[in-house]
C-alpha cells in the first residue's frame, strides 16, 4: 500500500490573512492561512521534485500533506511563480517570465469586487466579499478534487450540466498530475460509487441503501463519519461530514488505485488508517461473472448462486475454474407467470448500471413489477431504513455480487418455480439433517450428564456409607492410620500367612498389644452390610477354637478384622480349613 505523504519544501512568510483581492498576490515562499489555522496554501514541492505548484496543506499537520493542487499538469520550474485574481475574479498562476501556467475559470457571472478567500474547510474560494452562500461563489477549488475526497466535499455529476465532480490519483509520489485512476459516481440506472482505471471499472463501492454504500457491510451508526447521498432528476452526489470538526481526515485515492481513509492523531503526530480498499479478489469488479458470488472467507472465493450452474469447471479442480464467463440459470425463465423468487441475504447488491429505482414502490409492488417484465431479473429494497422501503429492480445479468459473512443486504432473485421448488426441497433435506444431527448431540451430551452425576452421587454415597458404617459396629472401630503403623505398613515380614480371603499380619499398637490382622481382599465379594454382620456375629460368639475379635477397620473398600494376638490360634485365620 503507498502512502501519499508528502514532503514540502518551501521557505514560508505568512501573510496572515487568508483572502487576496484583485492588484493583491501570493508569491512564492508567501501563504494564505484559513481563519481558524487549519488549512495553508502556498507554492510547494512534492517529495524531492523541484517543481512549484500552488497547493493546500493541512497547517497543523507537521507531516505536510498536500490535498490539492492547482496547476497539477503545469508546474512552475523555479521560485518565481505568483498566484494572483483579477477584477473578473479569475485566478492565475504566472512564472518568472509573466507567462501564465495555469488559470481558473467560470461560466457565472463576476462579482463587482471579487475576493479569493481559504475556508475552514479546505476550499479556496472566489466570490463576493457580501455573499457567503456556496451557490453562488464563483469558483471554487472543491468542484476541481485531486487525489483527496475531502469532509464537505461533493463526489458526483449534474444531470443538467453534464459536469463530474471526480476524485482522480497523482502520477506519483512527486506528480501530482492526473494518474491511472479515478473515484466517481456512475450515473447509469441507480447512481453508485466506481473506481475506474482510464475508462474501465476496477472497483465498485456501490449504491446507496439509505444507511452507507452497500460495497462494505456497515451494520452501525459510524460515531466519527456523517455520510451522505443526495440524488434526483438534477444531480447525483456523495458527501461526508465529522461529527467533531476538530478531527482532520482524509479519504486518498493513491496512483495505484486503492483507497485510504485517514485520521490524524496528534499525540502519535501521524496519521492513522482506520479504513482501506481491501486489494482481494472480492474487491476486483465482476471478478466471478454473472449470476455468481464472491466471498473472501471461501475458496475458491467465487460460487454460483442458487439455481444457476458453472459449466466450465475441472472435475475435482474447483480451484482452476476461469470464472470470466460466470453462471448460467439450470432452467430457463417462463415469463408467462411460472416463475418465483429466492431471498438470498447478506450480499453487496449487483451491479446497479442497468437497474431501475423507485421510492414509493414498496416490496410486494416491486415483486410484481419485476414479473410483468420478461427482462426482470432481481429486486430489492431501494432503502433498508424503517423495515425498508422503495423498489430497485434489476433487468438482464446480475454482475459483482460479494458474499458478506455478516451484514449486508437482501436481493429476491428470479428464478423458474421448478427450480425454487428444487432448492426449497433440498433445504428441508438439510433442515432435517441439522435437526437430526442436533437431537443426537443432545441426547449424547445429556446422555454423558446424567452418567457422570450418578457417577458423583455414588462416588459420594459410598464415601459417606464407609463413613456410618463404622457406627453402626459393636465393637471398637480403629483408625487405618493405626492398624498401617501396628503392621509396619503391612510388611510383608508381618505377613503370618495366606488365606483364602486375604492375609493375615501381626502387629503392635502403640501401648503395646499384640494383634492378629485380618485383611480382607478387595476382591472376597463381601459387602459392607455382610462384613458388620460378620463382625458382630463373632464378637457374640464364645468358642475355644475362636480367636478374640478385639475390633475391626473400615477405609473405603478396605475392610479388616483386629484379632487378639494367640499364636496356636491365629494359624486358624490365615488357614480356616485346619479346624474342624
Amino acid at each position: 500500500m503507498v502512502l501519499l505523504l508528502c514532503l514540502f519544501f518551501f521557505t514560508t512568510r505568512t501573510l496572515a490573512l487568508n483572502t487576496i483581492s484583485p492588484g493583491q498576490s501570493i508569491k512564492d515562499g508567501q501563504t494564505l492561512v484559513s481563519a481558524s489555522g487549519s488549512f495553508e496554501l502556498g507554492f510547494f514541492s512534492p517529495g524531492n521534485s523541484k517543481s512549484r505548484y500552488v497547493g493546500i496543506w493541512y497547517q497543523k499537520v507537521s507531516t505536510g500533506t498536500a490535498v490539492w493542487v492547482a496547476n497539477r499538469e503545469a508546474s512552475v520550474s523555479d521560485a518565481s511563480g505568483v498566484l494572483s485574481i483579477n477584477d473578473k475574479g479569475i485566478l492565475s498562476i504566472m512564472n518568472g517570465t509573466k507567462g501564465i501556467v495555469w488559470s481558473s475559470n467560470t461560466s457565472r457571472n463576476s462579482a463587482e469586487e471579487p475576493i479569493a478567500r481559504l475556508l475552514d474547510s479546505g476550499n479556496f474560494v472566489v466570490k463576493d466579499p457580501n455573499d457567503s452562500d456556496p451557490e453562488n461563489f464563483l469558483w471554487q477549488s472543491f468542484d476541481y478534487p485531486c487525489d483527496t475526497f475531502l469532509p464537505g466535499m461533493k463526489i458526483g455529476i449534474n444531470f443538467v450540466t453534464g459536469f463530474d465532480r471526480h476524485i482522480s490519483s497523482w502520477k506519483s509520489m512527486e506528480d501530482p498530475a492526473p494518474g491511472l485512476y479515478s473515484m466517481r459516481i456512475d450515473p447509469r440506472g441507480l447512481p453508485q460509487l466506481v473506481i475506474k482505471k482510464g475508462p474501465n471499472i476496477t472497483s465498485r463501492g456501490g449504491s446507496w441503501n439509505g444507511r452507507y454504500i452497500t460495497g462494505r457491510p456497515q451494520p452501525t451508526v459510524n460515531p466519527v463519519y456523517l455520510y451522505e447521498f443526495f440524488w434526483n432528476k438534477n444531480e447525483a452526489y456523495y458527501k461526508y461530514e465529522m461529527r467533531n470538526s476538530s478531527i482532520f481526515s482524509r479519504y486518498l485515492l493513491n496512483p495505484v488505485g486503492l483507497t485510504q481513509r485517514s485520521i490524524w492523531n496528534e499525540r502519535k503526530n501521524e496519521w492513522e488508517v482506520d479504513s482501506t480498499s481491501q486489494a482481494d479478489q472480492c474487491s476486483i469488479y465482476d471478478y466471478c461473472g454473472s449470476y455468481a458470488t464472491c466471498s473472501t472467507n471461501e475458496f475458491p472465493p467465487c460460487k454460483c448462486l442458487e439455481g444457476f450452474m458453472q459449466g466450465s469447471a475441472s472435475p475435482g479442480d474447483l480451484s482452476s475454474v476461469d470464472w470470466s464467463n460466470g453462471c448460467t440459470r439450470r432452467r430457463p425463465l417462463t415469463c408467462d407467470g411460472g416463475d418465483s423468487f429466492l431471498k438470498q441475504t447478506g450480499l453487496k447488491l449487483p451491479d446497479t448500471s442497468k437497474s431501475w429505482a423507485d421510492i414509493s414502490v414498496d416490496l410486494k409492488e416491486c415483486e410484481k413489477l419485476c414479473l410483468r417484465n420478461c427482462s426482470c431479473t432481481a429486486y430489492a429494497n431501494l432503502d433498508i431504513r424503517e423495515g425498508g422501503h422503495g423498489c430497485l429492480l434489476w433487468f438482464l445479468d446480475l454482475i459483482d455480487i460479494t458474499e458478506f459473512s455478516k451484514g449486508g443486504q437482501d436481493l429476491y432473485i428470479r428464478l423458474a418455480t421448478s427450480d425454487l421448488e428444487h432448492i426449497q426441497s433440498k433445504g428441508k433435506l438439510k433442515e432435517k439433517q441439522k435437526a437430526t444431527i442436533i437431537a443426537i448431540s443432545v441426547i449424547i451430551t445429556c446422555g454423558m450428564m446424567i452418567l457422570a452425576l450418578w457417577l458423583y452421587v455414588r462416588k459420594k454415597k459410598l464415601r459417606k456409607t464407609g463413613e456410618h458404617g463404622k457406627e453402626d459396629l459393636e465393637l471398637p472401630v480403629f483408625d487405618f492410620a493405626i492398624i498401617a503403623t501396628a503392621t509396619n505398613n503391612f510388611s510383608s515380614n508381618n505377613i503370618l500367612g495366606q488365606g483364602g480371603f486375604g492375609p493375615v499380619y501381626k502387629g503392635t499398637l502403640i501401648e503395646g498389644q499384640e494383634i492378629a490382622v485380618k485383611r480382607l481382599s478387595k476382591n472376597s465379594g463381601q459387602g459392607l452390610e455382610e462384613f458388620k454382620n460378620e463382625v458382630t456375629l463373632i464378637s457374640k460368639l464364645q468358642h475355644r477354637n475362636l480367636v478374640k475379635l478385639f475390633g475391626c477397620c473400615i477405609r473405603r473398600d478396605e475392610k479388616m478384622l483386629i484379632y487378639e494376638s494367640n499364636k496356636k490360634q491365629i494359624t486358624g485365620l490365615a488357614y480356616p480349613n485346619a479346624y474342624c
